[in-house]
């Protein structure tokens, strides 16, 4: 499509909109945790972890916006690609940072070393895969082989996390098996897209609870923050 011909969709538009909305978002609360912070390691980290997320999705979603609003481009398709695999390896740096909020948040806790190590192997393991030129991230047929192998590795990071959450259960009264539930929301809704979006574009509306369940994670530090 050109720029003379293409008339932006509907539906595109609403989902550039959501996707301004959520990095505004991001934005702010990472803001907000540095700024009422005093110091805490804890809120540290929730607004180091916050604008990760921020930063990562960012080269992924701001191509996308301008592709709701201008068209497609082979430019835009390389951005992108680029935008993919920096959320990747952002997406799984989220994942270790949650792994240290964890033990600030439950600092009379110990994560078992077993444990422990699983999530930081299968991320670095995921970190590598995501470096592979092979990935193809630029093309539209991308690797469906290296993308179940890099995602099967980042599941295994993601239910490491969910089981140190699970184990802190309700102490202190955080309620921070919530925690749990929205890592489970997101890998529910991420995984399907990642894999079978290219055969059935319909799935990636899937993102958009996706998305929210990074939200609620993000709010739940913000309610501990104030």
């Amino acid at each position: 499509m050109t720029k003379n011909t293409y008339k932006p969709r509907v539906p595109d538009l609403m989902e550039a909109i959501f996707d301004v909305c959520y990095l505004m978002f991001d934005l702010i609360a990472g803001i907000l945790f540095f700024a009422f912070s005093k110091g805490n390691v804890l809120f540290v980290l929730y607004g180091i972890l916050t604008l990760t997320l921020c930063g990562g999705d960012a080269f992924h979603l701001v191509p996308r916006v301008f592709r709701a609003i201008k068209g497609s481009s082979d430019k835009i398709k390389k951005l992108l690609g680029i935008g993919l695999q920096i959320s990747s390896i952002t997406m799984t740096v989220f994942y270790i940072i949650l792994l240290y909020i964890w033990k600030y948040t439950f600092y009379e806790m110990e994560a078992p070393v077993v444990l422990e190590s699983i999530i930081w192997v299968s991320a670095i393991i995921r970190i590598a895969i995501c470096f592979l030129p092979q990935n193809n991230w630029c093309s539209d047929e991308g690797n469906l082989k290296l993308s179940i192998i890099r995602n099967a590795v980042f599941a295994v990071t993601g239910i490491g996390v969910v089981i140190l959450y699970v184990i802190s259960g309700n102490a202190y009264g955080y309620h921070m098996t919530r925690m749990a539930a929205a890592i489970i929301i997101s890998f529910g809704c991420y995984l399907p897209v990642t894999l079978l979006s290219k055969k059935m574009p319909r799935i990636g509306i899937l993102m958009i609870p996706k998305t929210c369940a990074y939200i609620w994670i993000i709010v739940m530090g913000l309610q501990l923050l104030f």
